[in-house]
């Protein structure tokens, strides 16, 4: 093998150009400048870039075999054994625990320095939460509280309640569902629990979110449960209802990727508690984890099934271990049931012996917005599992539901799209107090799973503004040069802490209400529930949002969803993205694209390399 490999798999788009500058940097390391090296150099980079954390050696033979490089293959002679050894011999690379470039522990798997780092540093401080229950946990005063909070004893409530012992006793816990399982619901009852069983009644609680969009929403459902609890108003009062985005609540420093509140100058907290944490990538998990004190509770909340980080990792479905069923330890069943009266069923082959990981995480299975037999519930769950024939069952038999039609051309889109974006877009771009403007246009979203191509979310965006012009309901040349026009939402993709606009929020386009300036704001819903507006030019960067990828609308739902896939394959066609576009509409679910791009869409998991899971599982098989 040589480096003119290297060259070829850049020229057929295997490998990118900073790919091969990291594998120039550590061939000016590594003295022997050996080629096998710099090519497992510029494999882990593109690996990571991927989402990968690591490169797994064993696995790239098979992988690059069948790439022709100039009547040769890139490995054909090289053996994993003999690669394995030569990578390990490299200055560059050292194994675990050593401070090198590259890190090669003892299965094959080949990290950047920094991403071993990062994922030793999350299953370390797992582990070491989890080791020990919170002492001089008052037992009568939890059992009150769970009688009172939880007041059901049917075995959907019971899963609540066994979600509410693990956040009284361990210092790590897990709240993962489906979409209107009650995550949420039971968080807050939580907190008032907490609350209840502190000393004094008081405790520093955080809220946090991966967006600024999903931190608006979990403030709005803990506001919107307490005035539903059955506490006193002081436990009621201490429940904060506003959260922060993760970035904002860790203080970044500016041009630097590292925050203001880490291990050496931890959060002020007694409770952290992060929705929508499968958002959560492996880098802001490290540091997030790391500026949690330890004597904290930590609280995640999320569904594990849906889609992973754009960045890198699989932090929440690694930590969930989504492939297995999991249990309880006998310690934690005879807890639960001292404490509840109610036994936690498991089969004695299922149940673990000693106290585990298992213990801090609860799966919550009853939806409370989807009708269990029918409908986006149970399709949701068929495409979760990759069942092909009942996920087309229940696409083609639940039409108060599930709308599914079979386009592939831009000009059948047109048509089709023409009727329902008049349809829908109507009413909000005819009403001009922002406030009401804004609940409007929140209520419907066209979602994609790519933003290129004829049925990617650009081209869509530019049909529907051609749709709405060429029906008189917006004028985009009337006030103003550029993309400006009133009506047009935009979707703010960069965080501005000065301004408190975040990732994920989307604003209206508006002449002020009142006024006979044509002057141009853009509309934002505050946290609180009030209207706030910016001039145009003061705003981050952005992007026209009447369709939005999947991906963005991670945290949001809507009554309505329309969903569009593209017309041929694309590696982001998982199940995991069909999932997560569907389970976003709370009422209906319009799909269009064609029977062979689903079936393609349903047979692809999102598969990562990642060794947390190993690390934090292993131990407790």
């Amino acid at each position: 093998m040589n480096k003119k490999y290297i060259t070829d798999l850049y020229h057929k788009g295997y490998v990118s150009s900073a790919d091969v500058h990291f594998a120039n940097f550590i061939g000016e390391i590594d003295k022997n400048n050996d080629p096998d090296v710099f090519l497992a150099a510029a494999l882990v980079s593109r690996s990571t870039g991927n989402g990968d954390v690591y490169l797994d050696l064993g696995g790239v033979p098979e992988t690059l075999i069948s790439l022709e490089l100039n009547g040769d293959t890139a490995v054909k002679s090289l053996e994993l054994s003999e690669w394995s050894k030569k990578i390990s011999q490299s200055r560059s690379v050292g194994s675990p625990g050593d401070f090198c470039p590259l890190i090669l522990d003892n299965k094959n798997r080949l990290y950047l320095y920094r991403y071993w780092e990062y994922e030793n540093h999350v299953s370390e401080a797992i582990s070491r939460r989890m080791r020990e229950d919170i002492p001089n946990i008052d037992r009568t005063l939890l059992k009150g509280g769970l009688k009172r909070l939880f007041p059901k004893n049917d075995d959907d409530s019971k899963w609540l309640k066994v979600a509410a012992v693990i956040a009284a006793f361990k210092k790590f816990c897990v709240i993962t569902g489906g979409p209107g399982t009650g995550k949420t619901f039971t968080m807050a009852k939580i907190l008032a629990l907490l609350l209840e069983l502190s000393r004094k009644n008081t405790l520093n609680i955080l809220l946090a979110a991966p967006t600024g969009k999903a931190a608006a929403r979990i403030g709005e459902s803990v506001k919107a449960v307490k005035t539903t609890l059955d506490c006193r108003d002081n436990i009621i009062d201490a429940i904060p209802d506003e959260a922060h985005t993760i970035h904002r609540m860790l203080k970044t420093i500016p041009g630097s990727p590292y925050f203001r509140y880490n291990a050496e100058n931890p959060l002020i907290a007694d409770v952290v508690v992060v929705d929508e944490a499968s958002m959560v990538d492996l880098a802001l998990m490290s540091k997030l984890m790391a500026a949690v004190p330890d004597d904290a509770r930590l609280i995640f909340i999320g569904d594990r099934d849906q889609l992973t980080s754009v960045e890198t990792g699989f932090v929440m479905a690694d930590i969930c271990d989504r492939d297995h069923v999991h249990t309880f330890s006998r310690y934690f069943c005879k807890q639960f049931q001292d404490i509840t009266g109610q036994r936690i069923d498991v089969s004695n082959e299922e149940q673990k012996d000693k106290p585990g990981i298992y213990d801090g995480m609860v799966f919550l299975k009853k939806s409370y917005r989807f009708a269990e037999s029918r409908g986006i519930g149970e399709c949701s769950r068929a495409v979760n599992h990759g069942k092909i024939d009942d996920a087309f069952f229940h696409l083609k038999n639940n039409p108060d539901q599930i709308h599914w039609k079979e386009i592939s051309e831009p000009d059948v889109l047109s048509e089709a799209l023409s009727e329902w974006v008049i349809q829908r877009y109507s009413e909000y771009l005819n009403e001009d107090d922002p406030h009401k403007a804004l609940a409007l246009f929140s209520r419907f979203k066209i979602l994609c799973a790519v933003k290129v191509g004829s049925l990617g979310v650009n081209a869509i965006n530019s049909l529907v503004e051609r749709i709405l012009s060429g029906n008189g309901l917006i004028d985009p040349d009337k006030f103003s040069p550029g993309p400006w026009y009133r009506g047009r939402p935009v979707l703010v993709t960069r965080n501005d802490y000065s301004l408190e606009l975040y990732n994920g929020d989307v604003g209206v386009t508006m002449t002020a209400p009142d006024s006979r300036s044509k002057e141009l704001f853009v509309y934002f819903q505050g946290v609180s529930g009030e209207t706030r507006r910016f001039l145009p030019s003061r705003l981050p960067d952005h992007e026209t949002a009447y369709a939005t990828t999947v991906h963005k609308s991670q945290g949001s739902e809507f009554e309505t969803v329309l969903l569009i896939l593209p017309n041929r394959d694309y590696p982001v066609l998982t199940r995991e993205l069909l999932y997560t576009g569907m389970t976003r509409a709370r009422k209906n679910i319009s799909i269009w694209g064609t029977e062979g791009i689903i079936k393609t869409t349903l047979s692809r998991k999102i598969e990562r390399t990642s060794g947390l899971k190993d690390a934090l599982w292993e131990s407790t098989d």
